[in-house]
């Protein structure tokens, strides 16, 4: 299985950590691509640089590479997800606007029929940031705000991103022991 993770600006970057190093632990090949902020938020909250993505990825691209494999439908993949995704870059997506690698690729995933999720980080919403994401659910894409659950009894922030973790690995089908499910106890 292959999968694009695109990291945006948005708060929330240990979700996008968390993803990649389950991804990597599945054996699914992720393909990275993030925003200038992105990248930014990324090393303000997670102290990770690009350089500490790479271990989790086959290929981290730079955003302005719009000639890089992601940017082509033809290009095999199973989906994308990005995470956390900015009310900016949803907004694009929303609208079309692919004004770098991460926002064509969002756009390619959709042109090709392809599984795009996306996990807005923001609080609280406007009418824009509704109706951008509505449009996008009539379109298909799954819209997965970080909103953990927490019927589990999580004990750790890990706890709690795992089970937002487990909810994008079961939207791609992807086999996993992070988060409980309801009337199953963790192993």
């Amino acid at each position: 299985m292959r999968i694009v993770v695109g990291i945006t600006g948005g708060s929330g970057a240990i979700y996008s950590v968390a993803l990649l190093q389950a991804l990597k632990q599945a054996g699914v090949e992720a393909h990275v691509v993030m925003s200038r902020m992105g990248e930014q938020v990324l090393e303000h909250e997670c102290g990770f640089k690009r350089e500490d993505i790479a271990q989790y990825a086959k290929c981290i691209y730079d955003n302005g590479d719009l000639f890089a494999p992601i940017a082509s439908g033809t290009f095999k993949m199973d989906g994308m997800v990005i995470v956390p995704c900015s009310m900016k870059t949803l907004s694009a997506v929303s609208t079309g606007y692919s004004d770098g690698l991460l926002t064509r690729s969002a756009d390619v995933t959709l042109k090709e029929g392809r599984k795009l999720v996306i996990v807005p980080r923001e609080t609280p919403l406007n009418q824009i940031h509704l109706e951008n994401m509505l449009k996008l659910s009539r379109m298909g894409v799954v819209i997965m705000p970080a909103s953990p659950g927490f019927y589990n009894h999580p004990q750790t922030i890990a706890d709690v991103v795992g089970s937002m973790v487990g909810k994008i690995l079961d939207a791609f089908n992807i086999e996993h022991s992070i988060s409980g499910r309801w009337g199953e106890e963790l192993s």
